[in-house]
C-alpha cells in the first residue's frame, strides 16, 4: 500500500509502485518513476526524467534529477538511474546528465550517500560505495565498486576511483586512484593499499601479497610507468587483481595518483 501525505505535491503522470511512502511536503515531477519500497521523508525534491530504485531511503531535504550545474547544458533530455537499496541522506544532491557526458548519472546499489553529497551530471558509481558527509563529485567522474570518499573531499572532473579505493577526508583529488589502494592530501598521494578494507571484504593472503608487490612495482620502484605495466604483466599473471592494477593505471588519461 502506498502512503503519500496529503501535502506532497506529485506529478499525476508520475509512476510510483506500490508499498512506496511519500513524506510532507515533497514534489514529485511528471518524469519521475520510484520503484516498489521506496522511502521519501519530508521536504525531498524528485524532478526530472529519474528513476529510484527498490527499497531506496531519501532523508529530508534531498534534491535528485535537477538540471546539471553546466553552462553547457541547453535543456536536453537527460536521466539520473538510481538503483536499488541505496542511503541517501540529508541535503543530497544528484544532478542529470548532459549531452556531451552520456546523458546518464548512474548510482548502482547498495550506496551510502552522507549529508551535503553532491554528485555532479554524468557521474558513474557503481554499487557498496560509501561517500561520507559534504564529498563533492564534480561531472563526469567515475567511482567504482566498494569504494570508499572521506568526507569534505573533493574530486576534479573526469576522475575515476577504482574498486576498494579508499580516500581520506578532506582531500583534493585531482588524478585517478587506483583500484585498492588509500590516498589522502591536496593533492591526493598514495599510501600503501587500503590494507583493513581488503582483509574486511575478504581478500586472501595470497592476494594481498601479490598486490603489495603489484604496488611496489608501479610506485616503488625506478621503472616507468610503461616498464611497470609490462613487468606486472610478466611476473604477476597468475593474479587477476595486480592486472587490474595495472589495466587502471594503463589505461588513464588523467594520470593516476603517485
Amino acid at each position: 500500500m502506498t502512503r503519500i501525505h496529503p501535502t506532497a505535491l506529485i506529478h499525476p503522470q508520475s509512476r510510483i509502485d506500490g508499498d512506496v511512502e511519500i513524506g510532507p511536503y515533497c514534489v514529485i515531477g511528471e518524469q519521475v518513476q520510484l520503484h516498489r519500497g521506496v522511502q521519501v521523508a519530508a521536504h525531498v525534491v524528485i524532478d526530472g526524467w529519474t528513476e529510484i530504485g527498490e527499497g531506496c531511503r531519501i532523508f529530508p531535504f534531498a534534491s535528485i534529477g535537477s538540471i546539471p550545474q553546466d553552462l553547457k547544458f541547453k535543456g536536453e533530455k537527460s536521466h539520473v538511474i538510481i538503483g536499488k537499496e541505496n542511503t541517501i541522506r540529508e541535503y543530497v544532491t544528484v544532478n542529470r546528465g548532459t549531452e556531451l557526458g552520456g546523458g546518464i548519472t548512474k548510482i548502482g546499489d547498495h550506496n551510502l550517500l552522507m549529508a551535503y553529497v553532491h554528485v555532479a551530471h554524468d557521474c558513474q558509481i557503481g554499487s557498496h560505495v560509501i561517500l561520507a558527509n559534504a564529498a563533492t563529485l564534480a561531472g563526469h567522474i567515475t567511482v567504482q565498486d566498494h569504494a570508499v570518499i572521506g568526507g569534505l573531499t573533493g574530486l576534479h572532473q573526469f576522475v575515476r576511483i577504482g574498486r576498494h579505493a579508499i580516500i581520506g577526508g578532506a582531500s583534493a583529488v585531482a588524478q585517478d586512484v587506483p583500484p585498492f589502494v588509500s590516498a589522502v592530501g591536496n593533492r591526493a598521494k598514495l599510501y600503501g593499499l587500503n590494507t583493513v578494507g581488503l582483509k574486511r571484504h575478504g581478500f586472501s593472503d595470497e592476494q594481498m601479497t601479490s598486490l603489495k608487490t603489484a604496488y611496489k612495482i608501479l610506485f616503488r620502484s625506478k621503472l616507468s610507468m610503461k616498464e611497470a605495466v609490462e613487468k606486472i604483466r610478466n611476473e604477476l599473471s597468475h593474479s587477476p587483481e595486480a592486472q587490474e592494477l595495472a589495466t587502471f593505471v594503463e589505461t588513464s588519461e588523467r594520470g593516476v595518483c603517485r
